[in-house]
């Protein structure tokens, strides 16, 4: 079926709540909403939905433009899926503890915002537990795995394993410990929203969202000249906000333990992995909102500070750059 919707003048709903996902978008004043056309349209890629909506009188324009968009998220998604044997970190994953792989600078260039936020958060964050999250298998599973599988893969601190080396023209990646394992899963996601976003002002869009899951980016002003409204869902009640944050020409990513995990024995387990624990962090919390001005920031700060200690998460974000945590609950 073709993904393409007819374009239409939002109704009041839609105008309230575009977005899926951990956030919902007020578009524009309900005052003015007759006189904007919203072109919006979802496809499942990454393992999610990813929405992208423009505001564009011109329906053809717009419909190229997400076209484009959608296409930056597919190429992300075929070169760096774990999950994929011929992409770049499957291929890398396959041959850890053995042979150097030449990747693509993108792949590089991600891999290494990746350990540079690993580095700062002194392991908390690890782009190195592919086989940790793959023995985990929160789609799958309705009961942990062995203690004794988990053990082995706890306290590694895998990603000191990842070397990148530039070698003339070729940029190639080796993974000395046949343990580790790339997933970008927690920095994945926002980069390939900051390329979608890319995509939507090559073609001249200069109002609109990208909404991958978890990880949003707002492209300019709705329609009045004021920032874009993002409401926060509730990690309890996806019906219910827990608050709402002006936005424009920025990112918001949400990390969450109710995203993906399943119950056993009265105790929710989580995709957030500890990496010094091999196990779902403990923690309080459900959930951790940050702003940033790249999606693919945002997205590896909200990995890196769920459940850490409220006074380290600032020390780490302002090490980092621009990040800051909105919300955490």
């Amino acid at each position: 079926m073709d993904d393409r919707t007819h374009p239409r003048r939002p109704t009041r709903r839609e105008a309230i709540a575009l977005g899926v996902g951990a956030f919902v978008v007020a578009a524009v004043p309900l005052a003015r909403a007759r006189r904007v056309r919203v072109v919006r349209r979802t496809i499942p890629v990454m393992g999610t939905i990813a929405e992208v909506a423009v505001v564009e009188r011109d329906v053809g324009r717009a419909q190229d433009a997400i076209d484009a968009a959608f296409a930056e998220l597919r190429w992300v998604e075929t070169r760096m899926s774990r999950f994929s044997a011929a992409s770049d970190v499957g291929q890398v994953n396959a041959a850890a503890g053995h042979a150097a792989v030449r990747v693509s600078d993108e792949t590089a260039a991600v891999l290494e915002a990746a350990l540079s936020w690993a580095e700062a958060t002194d392991g908390a964050f690890d782009p190195c537990l592919g086989k940790a999250m793959a023995l985990w298998d929160f789609a799958n599973r309705s009961a942990p795995p062995a203690a004794q599988d988990v053990q082995r893969l706890a306290g590694q601190r895998l990603y000191r394993s990842l070397d990148i080396d530039r070698r003339g023209s070729d940029t190639v990646v080796r993974l000395a410990d046949a343990n580790a394992a790339i997933d970008v899963g927690g920095i994945g996601k926002g980069y390939a929203v900051d390329r979608a976003v890319t995509a939507l002002r090559d073609r001249g869009i200069d109002r609109g969202l990208v909404n991958v899951g978890g990880d949003l980016y707002a492209l300019g002003t709705s329609e009045d000249g004021d920032p874009w409204h993002v409401g926060i869902r509730s990690p309890h009640d996806p019906r219910q906000l827990i608050g709402r944050l002006p936005l424009t020409d920025g990112a918001v990513a949400t990390s969450g333990d109710y995203l993906q995990h399943f119950d056993h024995g009265g105790t929710r387990y989580h995709h957030l992995l500890d990496p010094a624990s091999g196990a779902p962090r403990r923690t309080d919390a459900h959930s951790v909102t940050v702003r940033a001005s790249s999606c693919m920031h945002a997205d590896a700060a909200a990995t890196a500070v769920f459940g850490m200690d409220a006074a380290r998460a600032p020390r780490v974000l302002a090490q980092m750059g621009d990040a800051n945590v909105v919300r955490a609950v």
